[in-house]
């Protein structure tokens, strides 16, 4: 009987912390998902863009390694560079949410890339994306569907030419 009490008593500490391991927290559950919504297209256009802001909770990193939607026939996740005086989109192989801080997917940075779509996307509508983590976790949002107008600095984008308006 003291045997088997000390064995119990023993071997407890190390149930607890195993399942206490198993419990821990997936990527999904530690990264919030804010604000998504997808860039409306116009007729025709075959490609739009998911956009969000991701919010890590977890004292350790995580990362989108890959999305998905049902709206498109390809989906890859994409960041903008400025190559030879241009602006140009890459796809990237991830999206790193740092250990307590964030990631923010706008236009003219990192995104989610709807390539092939295969129906249209007006406002009002709502669009799945689902975002897979380093853990193989994932995580489906319901984005909004939204008129998007990119913001332009005039001085940098235009090289900063200067008009005469007479």
């Amino acid at each position: 009987m003291k045997s088997a009490l000390r064995t119990t008593l023993f071997a407890l500490p190390m149930v607890f912390g195993l399942a206490g391991g198993a419990l821990a927290g997936s990527a999904s559950d530690m990264v919030d998902v804010n604000a998504p919504y997808v860039r409306a297209v116009p007729p025709g256009q075959p490609n739009s863009a998911a956009f969000m802001m991701l919010k890590n909770r977890d004292a350790q990193a995580h990362a989108v390694v890959n999305a998905s939607s049902d709206v498109a026939k390809v989906v890859e996740l994409h960041t903008h560079i400025h190559e030879g005086g241009m602006m140009k989109m890459r796809r990237i192989d991830k999206i790193d949410v740092p250990a307590n801080g964030m990631a923010e997917l706008k236009p003219g940075g990192l995104h989610v890339m709807l390539i092939g779509l295969k129906r249209e996307l007006a406002p009002g509508q709502k669009v799945a994306v689902t975002l897979e983590y380093e853990d193989g976790s994932t995580e489906t949002v319901e984005a909004p569907v939204r008129k998007v107008m990119m913001q332009m600095n005039m001085k940098k984008d235009m090289g900063g030419m200067k008009h005469n308006m007479k």
